[in-house]
């Protein structure tokens, strides 16, 4: 089924037989960057699939400065097709932010709401050539997106990155913690601020990994990180929400999570650096 976003926080059905349009979708952001002194959209990445020109939409919310050189953080969602939450949440969250820049304070935030444009049109977890692009990453890709993420991923060298994702198999939320040592520090508090509005899977066993309250600290081989050869790591945090959940509550849920993940963060940056 389609979701098409109409006001923060809340989406329709449309019919399943059109494609998802991202032009719909992103509409509010580009609006919203037409008169915004903090928000920047970037509509030049594109590649061609199907006989088409695709884009791979980039928006820039550089935050009141702190001081210091801003933080950098990369934020994902869409790289599954049929995984539309976190596109969703990251309209919302730009949108919050541009309401409240307060919240982005000391930050250069990168955020890619599409990263699977195909899949997204279609509502497939795989892109048009038939392949799991968050399984592509640093393994010599001759995928289109996973090529112009990379150079991203290169490019910025990000302080953090962080991945939204959707789980059809969990009755809860929950996150997989990579990157720096000071991952779990972060990733704690976004899974407890996500619990106001989602419970928290507290399984022993999520998604064929250990875990530990919520908290995975391995991953699939080939998903959207940093450069293997970046030293120090940047936090690398991945989370999920579950499928069934109401819509809205989903959305809240990642929202608050990114929130916290930059309130927790900007006192690590400044006097724990090399964690």
């Amino acid at each position: 089924m389609q979701a098409t976003l109409t006001t923060p926080g809340t989406h329709v059905e449309t019919a399943a037989s059109s494609p998802r349009s991202i032009a719909d979708l992103l509409a509010p952001l580009d609006e919203l960057a037409a008169s915004s002194h903090s928000l920047v959209a970037g509509h030049n990445a594109r590649f061609q699939a199907s006989s088409r020109t695709y884009e791979l939409p980039r928006y820039l919310f550089i935050g009141p400065k702190a001081g210091d050189d801003p933080i950098r953080i990369g934020i994902f969602a869409g790289i599954h097709g049929d995984e539309p939450e976190g596109i969703y949440a990251l309209v919302r969250f730009l949108q919050t932010l541009d309401a409240n820049p307060e919240l982005a304070e000391g930050y250069c935030l990168f955020v890619y709401p599409v990263c699977n444009p195909t899949g997204f049109e279609d509502g497939t977890r795989h892109s048009r050539s038939g392949k799991d692009l968050n399984r592509e990453f640093w393994r010599n890709s001759v995928e289109p997106e996973v090529k112009l993420l990379e150079s991203e991923l290169a490019s910025h060298a990000f302080h953090g990155i962080i991945s939204l994702h959707t789980d059809d198999t969990s009755h809860g939320f929950y996150g997989f913690a990579g990157g720096a040592t000071l991952t779990e520090h972060l990733i704690e508090p976004a899974l407890r601020a996500a619990e106001q509005f989602l419970p928290r899977n507290a399984n022993a066993v999520i998604d064929g990994f250990n875990a530990r309250n919520g908290i995975i600290g391995e991953s699939y081989d080939g998903v959207l990180v940093a450069p293997p050869e970046i030293h120090p790591r940047p936090f690398e945090i991945i989370l999920e929400t579950p499928r069934d959940a109401a819509e809205q509550k989903k959305e809240a849920a990642f929202v608050e999570a990114l929130q916290t993940i930059l309130n927790e963060y900007r006192p690590f940056i400044a006097y724990a650096p090399n964690l």
